[in-house]
């Protein structure tokens, strides 16, 4: 048998280097091409939707009139000033509802937890918490009559 040198050694720790970089970009190549994946299917939407944009406006006719430039509303033409002012209580209607449906969307994947075993109490306890924020919440938009609707 023959007895290592430094060479020897020197080719091992070489050889050994470029089996771990092997592994490792293997293990990158996997996870970046997962991600290729889907940057594969962003690029061909983009295309699609370009390619419907461009064919509309190609296809389309182009006669501008008048009446065509004209600012549309619901069959009304326009008359005074293009602005109108909104009650500030819709936008808080539109915003509690939100609020409200956000909070409900939290129930189903409580009731799926709920289920199973081992996290009954714990589960049941929380989501009481969670209810009574949601009531805490109700209350004050109630007496600050938000809910009142004049």
């Amino acid at each position: 048998m023959r007895e290592p040198t430094v060479v020897d050694a020197a080719v091992v720790d070489t050889t050994a280097a470029n089996t771990s970089a092997v592994g490792t970009t293997s293990v990158a190549a996997d996870y970046f091409q997962s991600y290729s994946v889907v940057g594969l299917l962003a690029v061909v939407g983009v295309l699609f939707v370009a390619v419907a944009f461009g064919a509309g406006r190609l296809l389309r006719p182009v006669v501008p009139t008048p009446e065509k430039l004209l600012t549309y509303e619901c069959g009304v033409d326009p008359v005074g000033e293009g602005w109108a002012h909104t009650q500030v209580r819709y936008y808080v209607y539109a915003f509690l509802y939100v609020i409200f449906a956000v909070d409900s969307i939290f129930l189903f994947p409580w009731a799926t937890v709920f289920a199973a075993d081992g996290y009954g109490a714990t589960t049941l306890v929380e989501m009481f918490i969670f209810l009574g924020f949601l009531a805490v919440g109700l209350l004050y938009a109630y007496k600050k009559g938000v809910l009142t609707w004049t």
